[in-house]
């Protein structure tokens, strides 16, 4: 039996290439070690494999909501092909126990690292793409989003608080908000950030995180529902 029975029965097909399916699940740490085994890792197929889930993607959100506006769709498209999203549904295929990884990756538990798990969903994709065309591909990204995009939208996770206040405050005084980090605590393993966004000289929202990114989307939630109750007192 092919070492990738198990990994082509969750796929739900039958590679007709499998030096492609190899290369897709080769990192760069293992050709590092193995430079006379393998000539490629799994890169350029991520490349690949990134434009054809960005097209299967929009196209099917196109599809499914008819009246929804560029930006929204925009959202959702962007919740779908995140890292986070992506590495679930490499989790879900059990794509990280097949991939080919140098040993300091591997004992550092790459097989689980939510970047790397999204570099090789993506290339699996590039792969079958190469191997057997848009329709299979097609198949397998629609069976795996649909969950996905239900969880998406019943908890509003498409919502860019940084890009929605963004328009708003462009709209209303045609400015852009300005972030600054106004603080950090705690250790450098476990540090806290303390964003403050600011129109003009006027603070609007503060938050904090573990990164800057979470903290200024914390201080745009504040700053949303800030101008939401001042749009509802007008």
């Amino acid at each position: 039996m092919n070492r990738f029975a198990e990994l082509e029965n969750n796929l739900n097909v039958q590679f007709k290439d499998y030096s492609l399916l190899i290369r897709a699940l080769t990192h760069r740490s293992y050709l590092n070690e193995h430079a006379d085994e393998v000539l490629e890792d799994n890169e350029r197929l991520e490349f690949l494999g990134d434009a054809v889930l960005d097209f299967i993607v929009g196209a099917y959100l196109y599809h499914r909501f008819p009246e929804m506006d560029e930006g929204e769709l925009t959202s959702l498209r962007a919740a779908l092909v995140r890292a986070k999203t992506l590495a679930r549904f490499a989790r879900e295929l059990e794509i990280g126990r097949f991939l080919q990884l140098g040993y300091g990756e591997a004992e550092n538990g790459g097989r689980e690292r939510t970047p790397l798990l999204c570099a090789a969903f993506e290339a699996v994709v590039g792969a079958l793409y190469l191997d057997q065309g848009m329709t299979p591909v097609k198949a397998l990204v629609e069976q795996l989003i649909g969950p996905a995009l239900a969880e998406i939208m019943a908890d509003s996770l498409h919502k860019d608080d940084k890009s929605e206040f963004q328009v708003w405050a462009q709209a209303q005084y045609n400015i852009t908000p300005r972030y600054e980090v106004v603080g950090t605590s705690g250790p450098d393993h476990a540090k806290l950030f303390t964003v403050q966004v600011l129109l003009h000289d006027a603070v609007w929202g503060e938050g904090t995180g573990r990164s800057k990114q979470v903290a200024a989307q914390a201080a745009a939630k504040v700053a949303m529902a800030k101008a939401e109750t001042l749009e509802e007192n007008t």
